[in-house]
């Protein structure tokens, strides 16, 4: 599974980097070999001099072999619980979609 990030406008930081890939590996560990790629983009919606109730958003797409892509968002006000939030609610999509094509 290749995890791809994009930071948008949000600041480059490596203990984002770490923390999304820290994450979507623990979420997703038992899916994984059914995942090529998982996409995440995050944005901050008040630009990082502003700061505003759920200006911090993720979306997080993952691409399952042989189906149609699946993506969530998730807002919040602080990027780290936006991420482990939306890693969750990507988790319970996913979970969801393979078991109704069961």
């Amino acid at each position: 599974m290749i995890i791809q990030i994009y930071h948008g406008e949000v600041k480059k930081s490596d203990s984002i980097d770490e923390h999304i890939n820290e994450r979507l590996g623990k979420e997703l560990a038992h899916i994984a070999d059914r995942i090529t790629r998982v996409e995440v983009h995050l944005h901050d919606d008040n630009g990082s001099e502003k700061s505003g109730p759920q200006d911090k958003r993720v979306i997080m797409e993952a691409r399952p072999a042989g189906r149609q892509p699946l993506a969530v968002e998730h807002k919040g006000d602080n990027m780290i619980q936006v991420i482990s939030d939306g890693a969750g609610k990507l988790a319970r999509a996913l979970k969801h979609a393979f078991d109704k094509a069961k």
